[in-house]
């Protein structure tokens, strides 16, 4: 049996995946140096999803040697230009390209204030649309490859499968802006993924249960007035979240001049709940499964 045991062992070692995530953009909408929103999942080296594409996504994504082809899906948060302005750039770069499938670009509903996610690729990419000349895009007949909406409205978790992961997606509070968090469940691992929430609905805590890695979007100081916190969690509101859900390994994204000046209190507030390991997050960092 105890040799049983090694065999298993030696032979999950081989065969297991090398997993990643890394960190495009771990800027807010300023300019300060660092891209805005976005996070890629790296598989054997080859990239298979990108969540929120922020500027200066597309040049980080170039700089970690990512490559279109081999994305499952796209998804985009919500639709705050800090969290989907180089959708277009890209999707124009993977016209030059070998990619022939199709690509879901998964995103919230829409409202008065915001476009649903079908809406929005429609309103850059439609036939009356600002990149009009592209238009092909929408189509499966594309001259570089269709690219597919796909809309989630639910105060439920919602399950999308790809090839080796599957995405759980539920709605956040965000103020007014529809948005989504995201859990990724890939080879026994899970990676959670705020977005932009104040979490007043409490919906991380059904994603975040027992999280490998949690991003959370650090975007404003406890002390913040309250209009950004109908928008954003605190850090108390973070530490919590992650003590509560047992989550291995906090990150806190989304770092913005208002939180850069208080990050120690924030440490320490979030540290009266949390006891786990934090990592401050920088553009091009990886964090490995």
């Amino acid at each position: 049996m105890k040799y049983l045991f090694i065999f298993i062992f030696l032979f999950t070692s081989l065969y297991a995946s090398k997993i990643e995530i890394e960190i495009l953009g771990s800027g807010g909408p300023e300019l300060d140096g660092r891209a805005s929103a976005s996070y890629v999942l790296w598989v054997d080296n080859e990239a298979k999803l990108i969540v929120d594409m922020g500027s200066g996504s597309m040049l980080r994504f170039e700089e970690s040697g990512g490559r279109i082809e081999t994305l499952e899906a796209v998804v985009l948060t919500h639709l705050h230009i800090d969290h989907c302005v180089d959708l277009p750039s890209f999707i124009k770069a993977g016209y030059f390209s070998q990619r022939e499938d199709s690509l879901d670009i998964i995103g919230p509903s829409g409202n008065h204030y915001f476009p649903s996610i079908d809406e929005y690729l429609t309103g850059l990419f439609g036939s009356d649309g600002i990149y009009r000349y592209m238009s092909d895009v929408l189509s499966y007949s594309s001259d570089s490859f269709e690219i597919t909406a796909v809309e989630i409205d639910s105060n439920d978790v919602i399950e999308k499968r790809y090839e080796g992961m599957t995405l759980s997606f539920i709605n956040v509070h965000h103020g007014h802006i529809p948005a989504l968090a995201v859990a990724i469940m890939i080879e026994g691992k899970k990676i959670v993924i705020s977005g932009d929430t104040n979490d007043e609905n409490k919906h991380l805590d059904i994603l975040a249960r027992n999280a490998d890695i949690f991003i959370a979007h650090h975007a404003i100081p406890q002390n913040s007035g309250s209009f950004a916190k109908k928008l954003h969690m605190t850090p108390t509101t973070i530490g919590k979240i992650a003590a509560q859900n047992q989550v291995k390994q906090l990150i806190l994204s989304h770092r913005m001049k208002r939180t850069l000046h208080n990050e120690q209190e924030s440490l320490k507030l979030i540290k009266k709940n949390y006891k786990g390991k934090i990592v401050f997050a920088e553009d091009r960092m990886k964090i490995k499964l």
